[in-house]
């Protein structure tokens, strides 16, 4: 994927994890690429930095950043098992997708 500049007003929501699959985190941005490149390179959230959260599993596009943001409320809600039923149903090998 790599940095690169978007305009819009769209909205993301996104899972991070770390090397072990251990912690999840979900955020949410309206310049995806942007948010990612913070999160790898630590300056993203004190909790990723922490955590070396910033292995990018699974995301969503919105057309706008309130949905994203209503979306990125209800994932947090779910259970651990339902969050990782969602990323494998898009991401079964559990890559990372800032890679791809």
């Amino acid at each position: 994927m790599g940095y690169k500049s978007s305009s819009g007003k769209n909205g993301f929501v996104y899972i991070l994890s770390n090397k072990t699959k251990s912690t999840l985190y979900i955020g949410v941005t309206a310049v995806l690429d942007k948010r990612i490149f913070d999160h790898v390179y630590g300056e993203g959230a004190k909790f990723t930095a922490k955590y070396n959260v910033n292995i990018l599993l699974y995301y969503e596009k919105y057309p706008n950043i309130n949905e994203a943001i209503e979306r990125e409320k209800q994932l947090k809600n779910w259970h651990r098992e339902w969050k990782l039923n969602l990323i494998k149903s898009e991401n079964p090998t559990l890559e990372n997708l800032w890679d791809s």
